[in-house]
């Protein structure tokens, strides 16, 4: 599959979408919602599928044939069933381990299941030179009226541990309003990238909801296409954190960040600001952990405070800016969110939202350890070596 749309269609796809800028436009009236662990996200999408009217889109890097992925795919095989139009796509790396009988199962039903750059030289659409190009994004679109994006993947790592689940620490968000339309629209994009878009025809989009108060939280939803935005998602981080003024509080699982982001979060603290960032201290990938503490000392000799996380697994991704914007979303600062991976985020200006994320936050930081300057230095000789040998690495783990 090619990384991108083909390029003998971009044109078309040009005219089906618009301009780039359709994907960044910061529009009102949404109901935003914050949905911490898969013990709050899981329920929540499975009650918006069982009251899907017409169509269900996902898109999941990691759609899991355990339990959780289980139920989630008897739920789309119950509304395809249904006569509701449900098309999947799932990336080929980040659901490697599951059974491919339950994609058969799901095309059975009569749902559309596309694999996102296949690393089988068998599979349908295989191309070598795209095959480190991932789709890691998290989506579900239910009729075109409500949304969610984050970091869970479909698969028992998220579910609470009291359900026989690995109780990993995540953050999803459910919008509800037009911001939904630039969701779809990334999907769409997508999924015209996969397949000859002359053969499938755009869904006319429906009215956005009425958020209630006729205001409701301004929403920017954000994706890095190989074909065009791939920087978009890291410079709404960059003018954010340029902008700090009170605080930048950071979640995130593969925090290796480069020196131009090493440099503007130096910048915000040199303005006074407290900048704050919650680390794994496991990681479900050690190379990468290994990567990222190599920079541990450059960063807290710049002022920036670093923080461990305690608990099972930690796969947020999320940052809230002076306690009035905020993001949720697919992104790592890494190179790999920057270079290779297809990823979703959505960022909200809405002082009470972004409020309830920097509680959680500061919720989240009595389960980590701080790190300190005197203790990095003092790592043992071969945690040293490990985490040189890896970062020389960074750009592709």
């Amino acid at each position: 599959m090619k990384p991108g749309p083909p390029r003998e269609a971009f044109e078309q796809l040009r005219k089906i979408f618009g301009s780039a800028s359709g994907f960044e436009a910061m529009v009102s009236g949404n109901r935003v919602t914050l949905l911490h662990d898969g013990e709050q996200a899981f329920p929540a999408m499975l009650e918006a599928i069982a009251k899907a009217n017409r169509e269900i889109l996902l898109e999941m890097y990691w759609f899991a044939s355990d339990q959780v992925g289980r139920q989630f795919a008897d739920a789309l095989v119950a509304k395809a069933e249904a006569g509701a139009k449900v098309r999947v796509i799932y990336d080929a790396v980040g659901s490697i381990q599951s059974d491919r009988r339950m994609f058969a199962r799901l095309r059975d039903a009569g749902c559309e299941v596309l694999e996102y750059n296949p690393i089988a030289p068998w599979r349908a659409r295989f191309r070598i030179g795209v095959v480190n190009n991932r789709d890691h994004r998290k989506l579900l679109i239910v009729d075109r009226r409500v949304g969610f994006t984050g970091g869970v993947n479909l698969g028992d790592e998220w579910a609470p541990e009291g359900a026989g689940g690995a109780g990993w620490r995540d953050d999803t968000v459910r919008i509800e309003g037009p911001a939904v339309e630039q969701m779809c629209d990334i999907f769409d994009y997508g999924w015209l990238g996969i397949v000859e878009p002359q053969t499938v025809v755009r869904p006319r989009l429906q009215p956005p909801v009425d958020s209630g108060d006729g205001q409701g939280s301004r929403v920017r939803v954000l994706a890095n296409h190989y074909s065009r935005e791939r920087r978009a998602i890291r410079q709404a981080y960059l003018r954010q954190i340029e902008s700090a003024q009170r605080s930048v509080c950071i979640t995130n699982s593969y925090f290796v960040p480069d020196g131009q982001i090493r440099r503007v979060l130096g910048r915000a603290v040199n303005r006074g600001a407290e900048v704050r960032v919650i680390v794994p201290g496991k990681s479900d990938v050690p190379v990468v952990r290994h990567a990222a503490r190599k920079l541990h000392g450059r960063l807290l000799e710049a002022g920036i405070q670093l923080y461990e996380w305690q608990g099972s697994i930690l796969h947020s991704k999320t940052a809230v800016i002076d306690g009035r914007w905020c993001t949720v979303g697919t992104y790592n600062l890494d190179a790999r969110s920057l270079r290779f991976n297809l990823e979703v985020v959505a960022a909200v200006e809405d002082g009470a939202i972004a409020g309830a994320m920097e509680d959680r936050f500061n919720e989240d930081l009595e389960h980590t350890r701080p790190v300190s300057l005197e203790e990095w230095r003092r790592r043992p000789l071969h945690v040293r070596m490990l985490d040189e040998f890896f970062y020389r690495f960074h750009r592709l783990l």
